[in-house]
């Protein structure tokens, strides 16, 4: 049961490194939630608790802080090999659950979560930044208006050092940067093409010994649609990375091209940056038109955003979304299918660098 409207929904912050600590900071903000605890393994719970400046409850287990905390519900923002565990307790516990991206560590999991959902009524939403970020839902709408088939090209490459490979050589036992960033954008490319993907390849490099021989830390993928339409993205973590390579975001159709123009995020060292990964800035709508010398017809367009969040904005509104869907019981059936799909898309690219073929799906 929830509690009244009048009173805030209490939760449970499960991982507090980059996007915990970001929720956390959403749920202290708002006064619909309160936060009943914070939970990770290591010194991130201390760190975080001091930067919010309260004195949240600590908890250096999961299972003892879903029992002792009284929650309504969970944020869960730990390696994705513990999604599918802690998800499925949470809901089984009665507590509604946000999820970091991407669903589980396997589709076996993600069905296992979805399942639960459905037997417990509870709700689950999925981190995917990018559906509540106003520039990309543009960049999205003016896609779909350049006809079909669409060439989309995107990647996400970042040069990391320091804490951030730590994080991402831990991310890399488990998944690669294909699955683990792919989701995004493959989610991005099945909404510009309503169409069904059927047939991807993929191809990856291991590009460091700190790396397990099974994995692999530069990814990239292609994908063909039902429609005739065609993507790719591409994903590399480490020190050893282009920061040149950083930042691509186009989409070509018959009657033009939209492409995100981030000046400044797109710079030198901004790879590592944060809110950099979801920066756009300005679109750029080329229109194909010619005239009767077979010269453009049109000029190209900017189009300059006025409304660009900041990464911690959009966590904001990544929450708001969580607490109207619990608030007014949202039906998140297409929402958790999609989250569904893109993961499938992104394990068969997986199976495709590991066995050097393409696969159909």
């Amino acid at each position: 049961m929830l509690p009244p409207m009048n009173k805030p929904i209490r939760i449970l912050v499960v991982g507090c490194g980059n996007m915990g600590a970001s929720h956390a900071t959403a749920y202290h903000q708002m006064p619909e939630f309160e936060i009943s605890g914070l939970v990770s393994r290591g010194d991130s719970k201390l760190r975080l608790q001091e930067k919010l400046g309260s004195p949240y409850p600590l908890f250096e287990d999961f299972d003892t802080a879903l029992a002792e905390s009284q929650s309504d519900a969970v944020c869960i923002s730990t390696y994705p090999d513990t999604h599918e565990d802690f998800a499925c307790k949470a809901m089984q516990a009665g507590c509604h659950v946000f999820l970091e991206k991407p669903l589980a560590y396997s589709i076996s999991g993600a069905e296992r979560i979805l399942a639960v959902a459905k037997e417990t009524a509870k709700k689950v939403v999925v981190g995917y930044i990018l559906r509540h970020h106003p520039s990309w839902i543009r960049f999205i709408e003016e896609a779909q208006k350049l006809g079909k088939p669409l060439v989309m090209r995107m990647n996400l490459n970042q040069q990391s050092q320091g804490y951030m490979w730590d994080v991402h050589r831990n991310l890399m036992k488990t998944l690669s940067p294909i699955v683990d960033c792919g989701v995004h954008y493959i989610d991005v490319m099945c909404q510009m093409t309503r169409s069904k993907p059927v047939w991807v390849s993929a191809i990856g490099a291991r590009l460091s010994e700190e790396i397990s021989t099974d994995n692999y830390n530069y990814g990239q993928l292609q994908i063909r649609f039902e429609d005739g339409s065609v993507g790719w993205y591409e994903a590399g973590w480490g020190p050893m990375i282009s920061e040149t390579a950083f930042f691509i975001k186009d989409v070509m159709g018959p009657k033009g091209a939209v492409s995100i123009v981030a000046k400044n995020a797109a710079s030198a060292g901004q790879s590592d940056q944060i809110d950099s990964h979801t920066k756009t800035e300005s679109l750029l709508v080329h229109h194909a038109d010619l005239n009767e010398k077979q010269l453009f017809a049109k000029k190209d367009e900017w189009i300059d955003l006025k409304d660009e969040p900041s990464h911690q904005e959009l966590c904001n509104r990544e929450q708001a979304y969580f607490l109207q869907a619990i608030r007014e019981d949202l039906d998140l059936k297409d929402h958790l299918d999609d989250a569904l799909n893109s993961l499938k898309i992104a394990f068969a690219c997986d199976e495709s660098v590991k066995t050097g073929k393409g696969v159909s799906l």
